[in-house]
């Protein structure tokens, strides 16, 4: 059966002690908390080391006490003068001998008796001829029955002593005839161990003391290296970045100076396509990821932004950034996700701002015309306002029918017709060869790709064609499906692109404009079609605008 445990038991007591001390502790601050801990400390190992020093000093001066009483007892014992005056029982020579011998050597008392224990020499002169067991507290049946020498710790006629008790053979050592007991006072030792202790006592406050300044010292170089925070506040804020980590979509790597994994969230494994039942931390970065680049990173100190990673299944963007403490580089995060999500999300905002750049463009396009129509007929010139009332419609059906039988497919049709739009916002003409050809569009062909490509490569031609020509200038576009490839060209009237430049165009931040923000649409227009297998060419004369020439196989890459 279960006994339950009644308020006031032990066990309860101890636990709720142990609770108490803890929330004790924790409304301490660091430093104080490390005072006291160190104190504690300082306090324990002072006073072990204290007890058991003053334990081995007590041991150590009662085994030299020991030999040095056992050795004058031997040599008193071994003296021919004493021999003969115990078997001749002399009382009267042995008594000032055995002063004189205790003054010499520094001894509380050299007693001397014979075969039976009676006394033949003692310090006190009333005390001669009684038993030496009456009050020595011995019965001395040792050293005079057995013959054997021995030292003994206790409270005799002259108190508390360190006694060597040693039989007196005869001459012949045939025989005990008496027996030797020379003792020294313990209160020396004592007062020897009482002045250890006062000394130990200033040590340990002496160390207390230090400890203290230690403490104060070891906290705040310990509270500057967490930024001044609480270990309570460290571990909080551990939890949340562990929380934040996993709750990101995007895929996170750090390692340390040794190039060993430190941090990996679950987006990283799961995109890395790596075993989530694995504990990669301390794993070395080359055996988890081999063709990772954050080593060069370590290595160099110079950071990578929308670094293209090219795998097998899929294609990455990330951003590699060291680690710093002062001037020495501590680690590396990578942060990385997947092309085809920022593709997706660049996909969704062009085709946004190209049905606002349509939309204002129609608007403000037809304005103006609104406004010219209303004037022609204020003035009277009715006849005019039919004829470009006629002109405009005629104009756009054609480009509509135009793009109904070369161009199917509404989402390239309708970009196709917001650039066209564009154009005539910009007083700039879209000429689309009436020759194009565009109906076998692959349906495994990302829409958003395609428009992607030719809407930004029609906006670079209108933009340099109305910095360079002005006003009335022409971009030329044509397009073809025969054979396995899709085919774009688009010509412009800009002011060209010098050879050495012709391929460092396509690279992310290199423009010809030198307004900031440039330079990202021909570097996406190269990734877009390198992920579909297509390519581009450029054909481009300083002063003479330049051609860009898109292939998209229709077969998937």
């Amino acid at each position: 059966m279960f006994t339950s445990i009644q308020k006031g038991h032990p066990l309860v007591s101890a636990n709720n002690n142990k609770q108490t001390v803890t929330m004790f502790l924790k409304h301490l601050k660091l430093k104080s908390r490390m005072i006291l801990v160190l104190g504690m400390m300082a306090l324990v190992q002072t006073g072990f080391i204290g007890l058991f020093a003053v334990h081995y000093l007590q041991t150590s001066l009662d085994e030299q006490i020991g030999e040095r009483a056992m050795d004058v007892a031997r040599t008193i014992s071994t003296m021919p003068t004493v021999i003969t005056g115990v078997q001749n029982r002399d009382s009267t020579f042995l008594q000032p001998l055995s002063l004189i011998l205790a003054e010499r050597t520094h001894a509380r008392f050299v007693v001397i008796g014979d075969s039976n224990g009676i006394r033949l020499a003692h310090p006190f002169t009333e005390r001669l001829g009684r038993p030496m067991f009456d009050d020595d507290g011995d019965d001395n049946a040792t050293a005079l029955v057995n013959g054997q020498s021995y030292l003994s710790r206790a409270e005799g006629s002259m108190g508390w002593t360190m006694r060597a008790k040693v039989p007196v053979f005869s001459r012949q050592l045939d025989a005990v005839i008496g027996v030797v007991s020379v003792g020294y006072e313990l209160e020396k030792i004592d007062a020897v161990i009482a002045r250890y202790r006062y000394t130990l006592l200033i040590v340990i406050a002496c160390s207390l003391a230090l400890s203290a300044l230690i403490a104060v010292w070891f906290a705040n170089h310990f509270k500057q290296a967490i930024f001044g925070l609480e270990p309570e506040e460290v571990a909080r804020l551990v939890e949340e970045q562990k929380a934040t980590l996993e709750s990101v979509r995007e895929g996170i790597i750090a390692i340390n100076a040794d190039g060993r994994i430190t941090t990996i969230n679950h987006t990283a494994i799961e995109t890395l396509g790596l075993n989530p039942q694995q504990d990669y931390k301390g794993a070395p970065l080359l055996d988890v990821v081999p063709d990772s680049c954050m080593m060069e990173v370590l290595a160099s100190g110079e950071p990578q932004y929308d670094q293209e990673i090219w795998r097998p299944d899929l294609t990455l963007i990330s951003n590699r950034i060291p680690m710093r403490q002062g001037e020495r580089i501590t680690g590396v995060v990578s942060s990385f996700r997947r092309q085809d999500e920022l593709a997706l999300m660049s996909r969704k905002l062009s085709r946004i701002q190209q049905h606002a750049d349509s939309l204002r463009a129609q608007s403000h396009e037809y304005s103006n015309k609104l406004h010219t129509i209303a004037g022609l007929i204020q003035i009277g010139s009715t006849d005019e306002a039919l004829a470009l009332i006629g002109q405009e419609a005629q104009s756009h059906q054609e480009l509509i029918s135009l793009l109904r039988e070369a161009v199917p497919d509404p989402i390239l049709a309708g970009c196709l017709l917001g650039k066209y739009n564009r154009a005539r916002e910009l007083s700039l003409n879209l000429v689309i060869d009436p020759e194009s050809h565009m109906l076998e569009i692959p349906s495994h062909l990302p829409r958003e790709h395609l428009v992607s490509i030719i809407g930004n490569l029609i906006d670079n031609a209108l933009e340099a064609t109305l910095h360079h020509r002005g006003a009335g200038g022409e971009v030329f576009l044509s397009m073809t499906d025969y054979g396995e490839d899709l085919i774009f060209e688009i010509e412009d009237q800009g002011p060209g692109i010098e050879p050495e430049r012709q391929q460092a165009i396509f690279e992310r931040g290199v423009s010809n404009k030198n307004q900031e923000g440039h330079g990202i649409g021909l570097h996406l227009v190269k990734s877009l079609l390198t992920s579909l297998g297509g390519s581009i060419s450029l054909e481009s004369e300083p002063g003479n605008g330049s051609c860009f020439v898109v292939y998209i196989p229709k077969q998937p890459a």
